[in-house]
């Protein structure tokens, strides 16, 4: 097999071992590493989750003396700084690996290039770039949090065949099958917060926790999954919903996004929420400053599952970086909720998008798509 198909094979297999990680990496980036040999793989491992060893440390660990000489394939540059870990870059120089083949740069001011470089000052052989776009999309919310300090943001929608997301009266339960809502539940866990809003929360009693139950993944991973908690983020500008709602019931942290704490802090601390003053326009909470809040606690993914109101209020303030519908085939009727609150009047005000990926889910279909780039700047 020619050079190049060896390495891209490798690569191939440093991603898909970094996937492993999906779930369970969150705050730090997947990552997943190959060492080989001839084109023949003596260790490989990937990062399983914060605190633990990356995924460098963890190949070199299976191929022990057989590391020294091999080429290692990364799908992100090897870190060069101390964390709560040693720097990779070190680990692979004291090993004794001969080349390095790193996907992508470290967007980490920390990093940036300062791992390759360090490997180079040692004499080893440095290749970056190799399969780019596939490791990028392990991480879309750790590069564009270290980048511009903000998350990744995914706004989920289920909706009917005619465009519909609830009854007139609210009620939504269920629009779609139960495969895409364990599809949901994987979205959910392997996000750092999830997003709802108040009258999503009194209508549904949502709890939105992951239940590894209805993950729909092997038994392992799933616990493993289920046992992080993503943040539940309430936006509730007038604290209108009781702390008896499942929300604030089920473990798990909370953190309730208002306009006015009213001086209700110690009650919600109580309850084991915490209460966050976020004033913006007319009352209402300040989308953007609560990003701002979730990127500087380490939140790389956010998932928005709420109403149209909320979900019209986010696409508005161009806050959404991609869309995912579940579309049931079914009909709801003229008088049901629109997916979006967008109080358009003409075509011009009509807003495009790019749809990356459909596909069925169950008897459903997922529809996931970005705004076109001209609504992003």
């Amino acid at each position: 097999m020619p050079e190049d198909a060896t390495d891209h094979r490798l690569m191939a297999r440093a991603i898909q071992l970094a996937a492993r990680g999906l779930y369970t990496t969150e705050p730090n980036p997947r990552v997943g590493c190959v060492l080989a040999r001839d084109g023949e793989i003596v260790g490989e491992g990937w990062h399983v989750r914060a605190g633990e060893g990356h995924a460098e440390v963890n190949a070199l660990a299976q191929a022990g003396e057989r590391a020294r000489g091999a080429t290692a394939y990364v799908t992100l540059e090897p870190c060069s700084h101390f964390g709560k870990t040693p720097p990779c870059a070190n680990a692979l120089i004291d090993a004794g690996v001969s080349r390095v083949v790193a996907a992508m740069q470290d967007p980490n001011p920390q990093v940036a290039g300062q791992g390759l470089a360090r490997l180079r000052a040692a004499g080893i052989e440095v290749d970056c770039g190799l399969l780019e776009s596939e490791a990028r999309d392990l991480n879309p919310g750790f590069i564009k949090r270290m980048q511009q300090g903000l998350p990744w943001v995914r706004l989920k929608l289920a909706m009917s065949l005619d465009g519909r997301t609830a009854m007139a009266s609210g009620e939504s339960q269920w629009i779609t099958g139960p495969q895409a809502r364990a599809d949901v539940q994987r979205l959910r866990a392997r996000s750092g917060a999830v997003i709802s809003g108040a009258d999503s929360v009194l209508l549904d009693d949502s709890a939105l926790t992951v239940r590894a139950a209805e993950l729909g993944l092997d038994a392992d991973l799933a616990t493993a999954a289920a046992a992080s908690q993503p943040l539940r983020v309430l936006i509730d500008g007038r604290l209108r919903v009781p702390l008896q709602q499942r929300l604030f019931r089920e473990a798990g942290p909370v953190l309730v996004a208002c306009a006015d704490t009213q001086q209700r802090e110690a009650e919600y601390r109580h309850d084991g929420a915490e209460l966050l003053a976020l004033p913006g326009e007319q009352g209402r909470v300040d989308l953007g400053g609560l990003l701002q809040e979730l990127g500087r606690r380490g939140c790389n993914e956010v998932l928005v599952e709420s109403g149209a109101d909320l979900a019209g209020a986010f696409w508005r303030a161009a806050l959404v970086d991609e869309l995912i519908v579940y579309m049931a085939p079914r009909l709801l009727g003229s008088r049901a909720r629109p997916l979006l609150d967008l109080p358009f009047d003409r075509m011009a005000e009509a807003m495009d998008l790019d749809v990356t990926d459909m596909r069925v889910i169950g008897r459903d279909w997922r529809i996931t798509a970005r705004p076109v780039s001209s609504f992003r700047e």
